[in-house]
């Protein structure tokens, strides 16, 4: 048996058509990522995603269509999270309501690619619903029905707040989830491949997927640097607390990355974004000391910022609370869950690696009056 690699870093697990990150550059279907962001919407890349093409005009009336009609959530569903406790982790709530969803789908266990795709549609659709009602919910207000003429990244917006949403804000939300849609084998992406390589079914695939993005070296990292962010407090304090973190040898969240070496290329488009709310809401604080820290991290540590570093700043400026970030991630990234479960299920083999055992050899078994 091979050495073993820790954390499986650099070890080709699978083939995949879904995404790549080659040379630093981050492509979906082969389509470049800063191409997408700028052009596109997130229902193309949803679409993109799944069927391995962009849709055109009807492809993507029809698709955006399906989507806002499965956006309501089962009334069961919703009465089990009005039983959730009030300070309930955003991300134990979300997995335990996405895994009910199964309960109420008639097609949950039919295994079809079409029964698949579906359910896919499903899933997509109805978790920015689970998560706008859940923060709803706690807060002792009434869940908002979704609008039937509207995008994915309106209606989120608008059945959180139950305002009507800035164009602005509705462009910066649809580029973000552009942005973590999809991002190769990643941790959550692997729990949902090896889940339903067992063929259990799609909501299994996912429930794994959003309990792996639920842990902080995963899904959490924009969430701790908007704390970090709170704690800076004030433009003056960024220096000196930057400075402090590095003399104690502190990890500065929302920098550098296992598969990038030169810079995270969606990092861009979210710092624009960031910037551009913040003159927008007139609350420029949380953008200049990212810029502040950026600068100091890049010149001292050699490291540049990654997605989740300007992604908080840009969600804090949407009036999104901070503990739904990771939820915001896992309303993005469901779409490419369900692209590679799909590519899974489509050339299966049950997911079964070894492990080099590295224990005592050759113990006794003692009786248990001589232990």
């Amino acid at each position: 048996m091979t050495a073993p690699t820790k954390g499986l870093e650099g070890i080709v697990a699978t083939t995949s058509s879904v995404s790549s990150i080659i040379d630093g550059v981050l492509t979906y279907r082969g389509i470049n990522i800063d191409d997408l962001a700028e052009k596109g919407t997130f229902e193309e890349v949803v679409y993109l995603l799944w069927y391995g093409k962009l849709p055109n005009q009807t492809e993507l009336t029809e698709f955006k269509k399906q989507i806002v009609e499965n956006m309501v959530i089962p009334n069961e569903v919703l009465d089990q999270i009005r039983l959730f406790p009030k300070d309930a982790n955003a991300m134990a709530a979300l997995r335990t309501a996405v895994s009910s969803l199964a309960l109420y789908d008639e097609e949950a266990e039919d295994m079809s690619k079409e029964a698949n795709i579906r359910k896919a549609i499903r899933l997509q659709a109805k978790i920015p619903t689970i998560i706008s009602a859940f923060a709803r919910i706690r807060e002792g207000k009434e869940p908002i029905q979704p609008k039937k003429d509207a995008s994915l990244c309106y209606n989120f917006l608008y059945t959180l707040t139950g305002d009507e949403p800035d164009p602005i804000a509705i462009e910066a939300l649809d580029k973000a989830l552009i942005l973590h849609a999809d991002h190769e084998l990643n941790a959550s992406t692997f729990a949902s491949r090896v889940t339903v390589a067992t063929l259990s079914d799609v909501y299994s695939g996912v429930t794994s997927a959003i309990g792996t993005l639920k842990g902080p070296l995963h899904g959490g990292a924009n969430e701790a640097v908007m704390v970090m962010l709170e704690e800076i407090g004030t433009i003056e304090n960024a220096e000196p607390y930057i400075e402090k973190k590095l003399e104690n040898k502190e990890k500065i969240m929302g920098f550098g990355h296992r598969v990038y070496k030169t810079g995270d290329p969606r990092a861009k488009h979210l710092q624009k974004m960031s910037y551009e709310l913040g003159k927008i809401t007139g609350e420029m604080k949380w953008y200049d000391m990212s810029t502040i820290i950026e600068k100091m991290i890049t010149e001292k540590k050699g490291l540049k910022p990654n997605t989740d570093f300007y992604s908080a700043s840009v969600y804090t400026s949407l009036q999104i609370p901070r503990d739904l970030f990771t939820p915001i991630f896992a309303f993005s990234r469901v779409s490419g869950w369900t692209a590679h479960i799909l590519e899974q299920l489509d050339n299966n083999r049950l997911i079964r690696p070894r492990a080099e055992y590295i224990g005592p050899s050759s113990q006794p078994y003692v009786d248990i009056e001589n232990r």
